[in-house]
C-alpha cells in the first residue's frame, strides 16, 4: 500500500492512493478524525461483507465510535467504544459473531491500535440490544483480570 501526501495551500493536503485521491482539509477535519473514521469504516465493511459471504443481508447499519485520547503527546487513543446497530436476516448469535470477528480478526485498523487501546463495543441487532459494553480482551490496552486458569496435567 502506498500513499502520497502533497501540500496544496494553507492547511489543505491532497492524499493520493493507488486507487484514488482526496483532500484533507485541516482543521475542518483533522487527520485524527480521518483515522478514527477509517477505523470505524473498516469494521463497518466487515459487518456488510461477512454476512454477505454467508448468504445474509445487513441493512440500516450505523456504527458510532467514541474515542478517548491521552492528555500528553503523542495523544494516542487510550479508549475506544463502538456502538453497532443494524438489521439482518441472520439471528442474534450470528450478528454478535460478525461483530466479534471484525474486531478480533478482520479489521486491520482496529488490530493496529488494539495493543495500546482499550476497546469495548455494544451491538443492537434488529432493534434489540444483544451485547452491551463488551470488552475486547485480546489487546494489551485492556486491563482485565481473567483470574487463575486451571490447566490439565501434562
Amino acid at each position: 500500500m502506498k500513499v502520497t501526501i502533497s501540500h496544496q495551500e494553507g492547511m489543505k493536503f491532497e492524499a493520493k492512493t493507488e486507487k484514488s485521491s482526496f483532500v484533507i482539509d485541516c482543521p475542518t477535519i483533522s487527520p485524527v478524525e480521518y483515522f478514527l473514521a477509517g477505523i470505524i469504516t473498516c469494521s463497518a465493511t466487515d459487518i456488510v461483507l461477512l454476512p454477505k459471504n454467508q448468504g445474509f443481508t445487513v441493512t440500516e447499519l450505523v456504527v458510532d465510535g467514541d474515542a478517548t485520547r491521552a492528555e500528553d503527546h503523542p495523544r494516542k487513543f487510550v479508549k475506544l467504544h463502538l456502538d453497532y446497530s443494524f438489521n439482518s436476516d441472520g439471528d442474534d448469535i450470528q450478528a454478535a459473531r460478525w461483530v466479534a470477528a471484525s474486531i478480533e480478526t478482520y479489521c486491520s485498523t482496529l488490530n493496529t491500535i488494539r495493543d495500546t487501546t482499550e476497546i469495548s463495543y455494544s451491538v443492537k441487532h434488529n432493534g434489540k440490544m444483544i451485547r452491551e459494553n463488551e470488552k475486547v480482551i485480546s489487546g494489551g490496552g485492556s486491563k482485565i483480570d481473567l483470574g487463575e486458569i486451571d490447566a490439565c496435567c501434562s
